[in-house]
C-alpha cells in the first residue's frame, strides 16, 4: 500500500485568537488558568469583545501538529469540519496540507474559534467555541486517507462529541486493518477528567503511541508521575510525555529515554508546545528514527513555537533539525 502521508490527523478545525492578558482578567471572566473551557457562540462573542487586541491565526491542536509535520518536510493530511463561511475558507487556505471532509457545514454553526489569553508567565488559557469543528462524524473519515498514512493521529479534544468519537472508532478500525500506527494526544487534563474510563479503554485497545503532558498523565492514572509512567507502559506501546522545562520522557517497553528541553532565549507563549512536540516526534517515528531522536525532534519543534506568539512554526523546522545534526 502506498504511503501517501507521514501523518493523517483528525481534530478540531479552529481559528485561534491570541491576546495578552493577566490573572485578574482570567478571574473576572471565570476562566481556569491553563485550561480549556468549552463555550457557546454568545459567550464567545462577549469574551472576544472583552479581550485585548488579538492575533488571528488558523489553529486547532491536531491541525497545528500537521503544520509542524509539513514544516519538517513531511507529508500531512488533516480531517476536520468547517462551515461554509469566511473563517472556514481561511482555515483551509492556511492549513498547508491536504484537507479532507465530507463537506462544509451549511445553515448550521459557524467555523469554530479558540480565544486564547496569554499571561506574563507565558501560560495560555483557552476558551473554545467548537462550532462546526465539533461536527466531525464517521462520514468525514475517508478510508483512502487513513489507509495511506503511516501514522493516524487523534486529537483528544474530540472525545467530547459523540459523533466524533464514532469517527475515531472508524479511523482506528481502518488503521488497524491497514497495519498503520494509531496515535492519540490527551490534549487537556480536563478532557481526561471527563472521559477517564473511556480513554483508558480506548488507549489499551486502539492506541500505539500516546502523547500527554505530565499533568494529563497523572490525571489519567490518578497518581504521581513515576507511578503513572509505569502504568502507561502497560497499556501503550509508546508513550511520549512532556514535562515543560524538564524536557520529556519517552517510554517504549522496558526502555525509557529522558530528553532534555531545548534552550529558549525568551519564553513568550506556550500555545502549541505539545502540538509541535507531537509533530517532531511523529515525523521521526514515521521515518523510522530511534526513540531518542524522535523526542529530540519534538523538543526542537516545541522550543521554536514557545519563542513567539502563535501555535505554528515561524521558521523551517527542517532547517532547525538539520542545524542540530538530525
Amino acid at each position: 500500500m502506498t504511503d501517501r502521508y507521514d501523518v493523517a490527523a483528525i481534530g478540531n478545525a479552529i481559528v485561534d485568537v491570541i491576546a495578552s492578558s493577566d490573572d485578574a482578567f482570567l478571574a473576572s471572566q471565570s476562566l481556569a488558568k491553563g485550561g480549556m473551557t468549552l463555550i457557546d457562540q454568545n459567550r464567545s462573542t462577549a469574551l472576544l469583545a472583552a479581550m485585548g487586541k488579538g492575533v488571528e491565526t488558523s489553529g486547532g491542536s491536531a491541525a497545528n501538529t500537521i503544520a509542524g509535520v509539513t514544516s519538517f518536510g513531511g507529508r500531512g493530511a488533516f480531517v476536520g469540519k468547517v462551515a461554509d463561511d469566511r473563517l472556514g475558507e481561511v482555515f483551509r487556505r492556511e492549513l498547508g496540507a491536504d484537507f479532507h471532509s465530507a463537506g462544509p457545514v451549511t445553515g448550521g454553526p459557524a467555523t469554530g474559534c479558540c480565544l486564547i489569553n496569554v499571561t506574563p508567565d507565558a501560560q495560555r488559557t483557552m476558551a473554545t467555541f467548537l462550532g462546526a469543528a465539533g461536527l466531525v462524524s464517521p462520514d468525514d473519515i475517508d478510508p483512502a486517507v487513513i489507509e495511506a498514512a503511516r501514522i493516524v493521529y487523534l486529537e483528544g479534544y474530540l472525545f467530547d462529541p459523540h459523533e466524533a468519537r464514532r469517527a475515531f472508532a472508524k479511523a482506528a478500525a481502518l488503521a488497524r486493518g491497514a497495519g498503520r500506527l494509531m496515535a492519540l494526544t490527551l490534549s487537556d487534563s480536563f478532557v481526561v477528567e471527563r472521559h477517564r474510563e473511556a480513554l483508558l479503554g480506548f488507549i489499551e485497545d486502539q492506541v500505539d503511541v500516546l502523547f500527554a503532558n505530565e499533568s494529563e498523565l497523572c490525571a489519567l492514572f490518578q497518581t504521581d508521575f513515576d507511578q503513572a509512567l509505569g502504568a502507561v507502559r502497560s497499556i501503550a506501546r509508546i508513550a511520549a510525555v512532556t514535562r515543560s522545562e524538564k524536557g520529556s520522557v519517552v517510554a517504549e517497553g522496558a526502555e525509557v529515554h529522558t530528553i532534555a528541553a531545548e534552550p529558549v532565549a525568551t519564553l513568550v507563549d506556550t500555545t502549541g508546545a505539545g502540538d509541535q512536540y507531537a509533530a517532531g516526534f511523529c515525523l521521526g517515528l514515521a521515518q523510522g528514527r530511534p526513540m531518542a531522536v524522535c523526542g529530540r525532534l519534538g523538543s526542537i519543534a516545541a522550543a521554536e513555537v514557545i519563542s513567539h506568539y502563535g501555535p505554528r512554526p515561524q521558521v523551517s523546522l527542517a532547517a532547525l533539525a538539520s542545524a542540530a545534526g538530525l
